[in-house]
């Protein structure tokens, strides 16, 4: 019998220890255990009831270098970037930290109402009456943060998002919010800010300045009465070379006129005005019957004469001279006969003089012509200076609504540009897309009665927990070994505590 006794006493032991040794406490604390389980039994199966199951939604984020965005600057073309590299685990760890950035992080509170008391944070707000909004966000943020599970998916790219809540389709919002509003932080990171509002501004700046530049160009025209100075200068100047052959020319031709009109005032002075063009040569019969009658009566006279004087005799002398001038008149009479003439004008000389009228009247013209032609040179020449003058100012306008024009299509490309990048940023940024978008879910995490089998489960080990130490840190004796082992005397007689 004894030999029975020992071999039981072996096979309930284990070591120096018995499963009685165990059991024991249990029963001298089984108020303490039953109270205790059934108090955390009943507020966790309460926390379960009022709480309800919890829904997990679930977001991946890919992090990546599919689309690189062009430098911001204002050359105009921009340089894309591009690059092979892998993406670092820095990199994802900053996107990661940027999902649960503050900020971020209030306005998906905001945006879902997870500022708003539930229903056990009522019990709470009594132990804090003075508790404001901005507490509460404070409060809800940290809680989000906490209750926010990130983790990047072991050798991969993507960040995966979980979050819990008793409302699918709060978890669901929540992660699409907090999606969205990450893109809209990653932009802002990224990319320069207010770079689009800026390329905008400078649009229509250099819009109204090429509409100032336009209106300022029509009205030099409308002005100035000229469309093209530089053409109508280049139209001049061919008529200002025209001018100046013609000039040349006339001055050639004065030149020439001239010294046909002095050759001929000396072929003129050389040349009888006017010529023969009948001539008769006759004796003049009534002279020389004149002269031979003369000569006959002193003649006759001399002889009377004679017949009463000497030779000698003056009045004899006389009618000798007489004769002989009678005799010498007839003599020349007869060697010059009477020559008749009809002249008329010389046609050489006439020509001459017609032609020095004729040349002298072109000479006048030709320097009228002289005078008017360098006159409208000087006048085309003065135009041309004033149409250099106007060029250049219309150069100037040309190149300032160029300018003005280059600029505004350059930033009109820019902001074209931003505007594609911020359209492209809304779905698919740089270096992250949302590559698992949430969805509501549909099962919960757990259902109710796996919730109450692990309420009833912690409220076991919780229970069987203070138990133990409940016992472990009681000073009294419950066995006559503890007696013995604590006083070192022999246990003569025990009585149980209800026998007492």
């Amino acid at each position: 019998m004894s030999n029975a006794i020992q071999h039981i006493r072996a096979s309930d032991t284990i070591g120096d220890l018995s499963i009685r040794d165990f059991l024991i406490p249990l029963f001298r604390r089984k108020r303490l255990l039953i109270v205790t389980f059934l108090a955390i039994f009943a507020v966790a199966a309460l926390y379960v009831i009022l709480e309800g199951p919890s829904y997990s939604a679930r977001m991946a984020i890919l992090v990546n270098r599919e689309r690189q965005d062009p430098l911001v600057s204002t050359e105009a073309t921009t340089q894309l970037i591009t690059t092979n590299d892998p993406v670092t685990q820095e990199e994802i760890n900053s996107e990661a930290e940027l999902l649960v950035s503050r900020d971020v992080l209030e306005q998906v509170v905001t945006e879902n109402g997870l500022e708003k008391p539930s229903r056990l944070d009522f019990v709470l707000d009594l132990l804090r009456p003075n508790q404001t909004h901005e507490d509460r966000v404070a409060r809800a943020v940290k809680a989000l943060a906490k209750d926010l599970k990130i983790a990047n998916i072991k050798d991969s790219n993507l960040i995966e998002i979980v979050y819990k809540s008793p409302d699918p389709k709060l978890s669901y919002s929540v992660l699409k919010s907090l999606g969205d509003l990450y893109v809209a932080k990653h932009v802002a990171v990224h990319r320069p800010a207010g770079s689009y509002e800026f390329f905008s501004q400078e649009t229509q700046k250099y819009h109204d300045e090429l509409q100032a530049a336009e209106d300022k160009l029509r009205q030099f025209g409308t002005q100035n009465s000229v469309a093209a100075p530089d053409e109508v200068r280049t139209d001049l100047a061919l008529q200002v070379a025209q001018s100046l052959g013609q000039q040349h020319a006339t001055e050639q031709a004065i030149a020439a006129d001239e010294d046909r009109i002095a050759s001929d005032l000396r072929e003129l002075k050389g040349t009888s005005p006017r010529s023969a063009t009948i001539q008769a040569v006759s004796t003049n019969d009534a002279l020389m019957s004149n002269l031979k009658a003369a000569l006959l009566a002193a003649q006759v006279k001399r002889a009377q004469l004679a017949m009463k004087y000497d030779a000698h005799y003056p009045l004899v002398q006389e009618a000798d001279e007489e004769i002989a001038q009678a005799k010498l008149a007839i003599s020349q009479a007869e060697e010059k006969p009477d020559v008749s003439q009809t002249t008329d004008r010389d046609p050489a000389w006439e020509l001459l003089r017609e032609d020095i009228v004729k040349t002298r009247a072109d000479v006048a013209a030709q320097r009228a012509t002289l005078t008017a032609t360098r006159q409208g040179i000087k006048s085309m020449q003065d135009e041309m200076v004033h149409l250099d003058q106007l060029y250049l100012t219309q150069q100037d306008l040309q190149r300032e609504m160029k300018a003005a024009e280059s600029n505004y299509l350059l930033y009109l490309g820019k902001r074209e540009q931003e505007r594609t990048s911020n359209a492209l940023d809304i779905t698919r940024i740089s270096n992250v897309a949302i590559a698992v978008p949430p969805a509501i879910p549909a099962l919960p995490v757990m259902a109710i009665p796996t919730l109450i089998l692990i309420a009833f489960a912690a409220a076991a080990v919780l229970s069987l927990g203070t138990a133990y130490t409940v016992d472990y840190f009681d000073s009294s004796f419950h066995t006559p070994a503890q007696v013995i082992d604590a006083l070192g005397i022999p246990v003569v007689l025990t009585v149980s505590k209800k026998a007492a």
